[in-house]
């Protein structure tokens, strides 16, 4: 009765589904790495701050460029401050506010962004010091569109920022600006220090759980090919009993 999946046709199909179901075991196994990698890498991300915080301080130029590893490194900065911005629309313990955006013109002739703390709606931001400076913050990557709390919405009026980036920056002072900032561990009276945020790709975001959706569809497409080889068989294997006993089906025509 089963002699039919020796025929030229079922090898070709036989040999699809012997490398459809691996193929598909093994994208589906591979998705779920990368999902297993991302959540290790989250529970790293939010281990790292306190590991971060126990090791000293260390000049800015030693941690560039940002990456995941540097990303909320402590840093030390000289300079004088010079122009102030407002970057609005920033959350801190459930309430909404501004940061206080605050450029470092250093002696390498560039200016970093340091955010000086969260300041809470309609309050007055106060004026930076005046003289050679020496700062201590949390390094930080540039923002972006995409950025957790940035809204990107132009408009703003003068004096304010919708993203901390150099790209936002550079035609707003004669300096160049370092593609990094840093946020202060203390902030002056008046002011709430902006905790660091975890580096870009160490969280849980869509990404991840969009790694975890294509894992299940691979297990499914998996299952999928299987059940539609058995069914082939049972509907073939019943064709072939029905010719055995002289029950060949009538033409629709007839």
């Amino acid at each position: 009765m089963y002699r039919f999946l020796t025929t030229p046709r079922w090898w070709g199909i036989n040999v699809f589904v012997l490398l459809a179901i691996p193929f598909c075991l093994y994208m589906g196994t591979w998705q779920l790495g990368r999902f297993e990698d991302r959540v290790e890498s989250h529970r790293e991300a939010e281990q790292r701050p306190a590991a971060q915080a126990e090791q000293p301080a260390v000049p800015l130029g030693e941690l560039l460029p940002v990456d995941k590893e540097t990303s909320g490194r402590q840093a030390t900065a000289s300079g004088r401050y010079g122009k102030q911005f407002l970057v609005p629309g920033r959350e801190l313990d459930g309430k909404t506010g501004s940061y206080v955006l605050t450029l470092l013109h250093t002696p390498e002739g560039k200016a970093l962004p340091v955010v000086r703390g969260w300041l809470p709606k309609g309050a007055a931001a106060p004026a930076p010091p005046s003289g050679e400076v020496t700062v201590t913050g949390a390094l930080q990557a540039s923002e972006h569109a995409g950025s957790g709390g940035v809204r990107a919405a132009g408009g703003l009026p003068a004096g304010q920022l919708g993203v901390i980036s150099a790209a936002s920056l550079v035609n707003l002072v004669p300096d160049d600006v370092y593609d990094a900032w840093v946020t202060l561990t203390e902030s002056p009276a008046g002011l709430k220090p902006v905790p660091a945020a975890a580096a870009v790709g160490t969280g849980l975001d869509l990404k991840a759980f969009q790694n975890l959706g294509y894992t299940g569809e691979w297990f499914v497409f998996a299952g999928f090919v299987l059940f539609m080889w058995f069914r082939l068989v049972r509907r073939e294997a019943e064709a072939e009993r029905d010719r055995a006993l002289g029950l060949e089906p009538e033409s629709p025509l007839t």
